[in-house]
């Protein structure tokens, strides 16, 4: 086990070294670098971090991330109600707002259905997705989930459970490697991929 000069140090090393990616040796430069700079810029940085936590919201319609009760994007009156782009997470929103593409709302399911993982359909938010479709202002449900065994898992329930409303469902064109996050596709490409939208059933093997 590693030692050093002092208990704060050491604190400070083990918290940034719980954050993903970051390792030891990260996590000590991170520590070091701050330890440098002025007290009030350190408290700003440790303030920004307390404020996320504690004040951020969920939006109660999408579920994206706000600082209101309703985001943003589904406040916005220029953004089309009847498409309704289903992602896994909030990353997903902000790839492909990145892509200047689409114009319409988003529903941010909170994770994808992995039965190893011990997460079923109870555990994301498809009943939420289902009321309000319900509603009957969408006209286009988009799947974009990642291309995985997981997506396409949920991708599959989801279309069961949507299948008998009068409804278009479509997926993103697989310009997306299969195995890929979405997250992690280029803005490109992930553009392309969602104005080639095909149907939901064109993708389903026969």
């Amino acid at each position: 086990m590693e030692e050093y000069p002092s208990k704060l140090l050491a604190n400070a090393i083990e918290q940034f070294s719980s954050l993903p990616g970051v390792g030891r040796r990260t996590a000590m430069r991170l520590a070091l670098f701050l330890l440098k700079q002025e007290k009030e810029e350190v408290n700003r940085f440790g303030e920004a971090f307390i404020k996320l936590r504690n004040e951020i919201k969920y939006c109660e319609k999408c579920y994206n991330i706000s600082e209101d009760k309703i985001c943003s994007i589904c406040c916005n009156g220029l953004r089309d109600e009847s498409l309704i782009c289903v992602v896994e997470d909030v990353r997903d929103v902000m790839a492909i707002e990145n892509t200047g593409q689409y114009k319409g709302q988003y529903h941010v399911l909170g994770g994808i259905i992995s039965p190893m993982d011990g997460i079923g359909p109870s555990d994301i938010r498809i009943e939420e997705l289902v009321e309000r479709v319900s509603h009957g202002k969408a006209k286009e449900v988009i799947m974009a989930l990642s291309t995985t065994m997981e997506g396409d898992t949920t991708n599959f329930y989801i279309f069961k459970r949507l299948k008998d409303f009068e409804i278009n469902i479509s997926a993103i064109a697989r310009g997306i490697s299969v195995g890929d996050e979405l997250e992690y596709a280029d803005e490109l490409t992930l553009g392309r991929s969602l104005l080639n939208r095909v149907p939901y059933e064109n993708t389903l093997v026969r």
